[in-house]
């Protein structure tokens, strides 16, 4: 018999570690990421995308350049971790639903999202690849305003990406409840919640730290 694989986790702040069930990710929630991006913030609802759950890297830990590309580029992300499951969850409720935040990236390939893009095909190998979520450890949900705090990115000490929290165009109580319309959430799923702008592309021996102001930061280096 295959041994049943183990189950990733992350670090949390004040010990322990969290399972991760499920890794989803909104698109496009910071309206100048939206525009840098070629789209209009104004016009869309919130959409959402996956990573599978072992792409996650934790504890600091290098992160590899993956494979079939040439254009590897770093969205620093406030990530939610659900504690409570639900479906049809209300915005009013939603924050009721989370254990606690922490600071992560979205690694893409952009190059192979062009390319899906052009072609209409999804974005799976462009985002859902292995390695592609680094992430620290998660703040439990007590004291954490998730609703505004500085958020910013550096590679090798020069800042890339800078924002605010509040600069959200669909809060984390709405991005919540919008995503419980279309699957089930259940505690240890993961949610992504959308990069300012300022992205851009990192190469192999690059040091990235990304913070958020009351959740944390972590370093790796891209090996």
């Amino acid at each position: 018999m295959i041994p049943a694989p183990s189950l990733p986790t992350v670090p949390v702040a004040t010990g322990g570690r969290f399972p991760v069930r499920r890794v989803f990710c909104v698109g496009r929630n910071y309206a100048a990421h939206a525009r840098e991006m070629g789209h209009d913030p104004d016009r869309e609802p919130p959409f959402f995308f996956a990573k599978p759950a072992d792409a996650v890297v934790v504890d600091g830990a290098d992160t590899p350049y993956p494979s079939l590309t040439e254009q590897l580029e770093h969205e620093v992300e406030l990530v939610v971790a659900i504690g409570t499951g639900g479906t049809d969850i209300t915005a009013a409720d939603a924050l009721d639903h989370v254990w606690g935040y922490a600071v992560g990236i979205d690694l893409t390939r952009r190059d192979l999202q062009a390319e899906a893009k052009r072609l209409g095909r999804p974005w799976d190998t462009a985002k859902g690849f292995d390695s592609s979520a680094p992430i620290g450890a998660i703040t439990p949900a007590a004291g954490v305003d998730p609703t505004s705090g500085a958020i910013e990115l550096t590679v090798d000490g020069e800042r890339r990406q800078a924002g605010d929290l509040a600069d959200q165009i669909w809060s984390v109580a709405e991005t919540i409840a919008a995503l419980s319309r279309f699957v089930a959430l259940a505690p240890g799923d993961l949610l992504m919640t959308g990069t300012p702008d300022g992205v851009g592309v990192l190469e192999r021996g690059q040091s990235v730290t990304w913070t958020i102001c009351g959740v944390g930061s972590v370093t790796t280096r891209i090996v």
